[in-house]
């Protein structure tokens, strides 16, 4: 069971509170993980009385949450730590009023949650000091994306270090919550089986993919600013790769983690000038098809420039140039409206020194996130019957049905209760996110010094047809 404290939602009306905050929180609740005294007090502009957002609380999570799952007595206790107020995150005076409402407890723990845009992020720390909230109990959580840039991200983080310690900063990923992705540090640090081949001696390649088939969906304002590489490689991918690559850590906690995966973002190869040419692809989608149904182009969703050129796509070959993996290509790519969703993370071992029998290739590692989180090895076996005809084969590691487990901790669950409890081992420290943002950076500078716009791909399809040119030309392939 965690402590008790006081969690504090800003965009308490968002749909990053509605969709994953308030169901996450449900079910830790549902499940005695949460302290009989921890209260729950959501923050937006919005006019409403606690009746009336917990009204609208309940409808989503109804929404979100499984039928099973959902129970009428467990709501109403879950309510009860439920309050709203109302005020404005952008008014210092506002913030004067919730310190009344809260009272002066330096000692009490209160989690402020910022589910709000990033451009508020700088006041309401500043605010909160001023108001006497920032007290040495006092924690943050910041959602990506921290700044639009390296000299953004600096200002952010420089802003809220100010108010808070680095110790009481909690930048959140919800990629690094997911329980197939802590499964990758097990699978690596804790079986002997992989640490002697997870090296360039034995790996020829690494692709990292995350394929969505939505499209922007209703952020389209934010994303029009932003684009894939921004929104998803600066953070979520560059993630991924640090947890495939990283040195095991000296020990099991945030700093020698966190140490760890700087290392990796410092060593990475820059992409710059013409080089972007060579070893990026980006792309935009138009009108097409997905799951029978007719979807419009990029340039034609809500709050998006009909002229935009912002990026729905990128792949980018990447180098981490270090002694374990010099010479080994990494392949990130990421987009929208694609053919299927999936989000993967695939280890291709180098063929054997001397073929001795015909058939395929295989000797693959494929770390799946979703849609189902699975983990298997495929291997090449002989075919029955007369002969040495080899096939490849999988020894497959489901992991709810290896578990046993009726439901899957969402991320979040799992990184709220983080947050209570004061472990920051699955966020990013303020250096990490720097270091990834100076590698960002020259890659964006790179597409507009040499205008390149991104490639149309159409919605439904697997993204631009330069895509297969980045693995082609080293007689590589993406997987399928």
């Amino acid at each position: 069971m965690s402590i008790p404290c006081d969690m504090l939602v800003f965009g308490g009306t968002g749909d990053l509170a509605l969709h994953k905050l308030l169901p996450a929180l449900y079910h830790l609740h549902r499940e005695g993980r949460l302290h009989a005294d921890v209260r729950i007090l959501a923050l937006a502009r919005s006019s409403h009385t606690r009746e009336s957002y917990q009204a609208l609380a309940e409808r989503h999570c109804r929404a979100q949450v499984a039928r099973v799952d959902f129970v009428n007595e467990t709501w109403a206790s879950f309510a009860a730590r439920l309050d709203y107020f109302a005020m404005d995150a952008a008014q210092s005076a506002d913030f004067g009023r919730l310190a009344k409402r809260l009272g002066r407890d330096d000692e009490r723990v209160r989690v402020y949650y910022l589910a709000t845009a990033p451009s508020l992020f700088e006041d309401i720390a500043a605010h909160l000091a001023n108001a006497g909230l920032a007290g040495p109990a006092a924690r943050i959580v910041l959602e990506k994306p921290i700044g639009h840039s390296l000299d953004s991200a600096r200002a952010i983080n420089a802003a809220i270090g100010a108010v808070f310690d680095e110790a009481r900063v909690f930048r959140i990923d919800h990629y690094l919550g997911k329980e197939t992705v802590q499964n990758l540090m097990a699978l690596r640090f804790a079986n002997a089986l992989f640490e002697p081949v997870w090296r360039a001696g034995h790996i020829d390649h690494v692709q990292i993919s995350v394929c969505e088939t939505l499209g922007v969906e209703n952020r389209g304002s934010y994303y029009d600013k932003a684009g894939a590489m921004r929104d998803m490689i600066q953070n979520h991918l560059l993630q991924l790769l640090c947890l495939v690559a990283m040195e095991a850590p000296v020990r099991f906690d945030a700093e020698a983690v966190r140490n760890e995966k700087v290392k990796i973002l410092e060593a990475l190869k820059p992409i710059s000038g013409l080089d972007v040419q060579d070893k990026t692809v980006r792309g935009q989608y138009t009108a097409g098809k997905i799951g029978g149904h007719d979807v419009p182009a990029y340039y034609f969703e809500k709050n998006v420039d009909n002229d935009s050129d912002t990026e729905t796509f990128v792949a980018v070959q990447v180098e981490i140039d270090n002694w374990r993996w010099a010479g080994v290509p990494f392949y990130l790519r990421t987009g929208k409206r694609l053919a299927k969703k999936a989000s993967e993370i695939l280890i291709q071992f180098k063929p054997v020194p001397h073929r001795l029998f015909n058939g395929g290739e295989a000797n693959q590692l494929l770390i799946r996130l979703q849609p189902e989180e699975r983990i298997s090895l495929q291997l090449m076996a002989k075919n029955p019957g007369k002969g040495m005809h080899l096939k490849p084969v999988e020894l497959d590691l489901n992991l709810a049905n290896a578990f046993n487990q009726q439901r899957r901790w969402d991320a979040y669950e799992r990184l709220l209760l983080d947050v209570i409890e004061g472990d920051s081992t699955l966020f990013m420290r303020r250096d990490e996110v720097e270091a990834a943002w100076q590698w960002v950076d020259p890659i964006l500078q790179g597409w507009h010094q040499h205008y390149q716009s991104p490639r149309p791909y159409p919605a439904g399809s697997d993204g631009p047809e330069q895509l297969q040119h980045l693995l082609e030309r080293h007689g590589r392939h993406w997987a399928e």
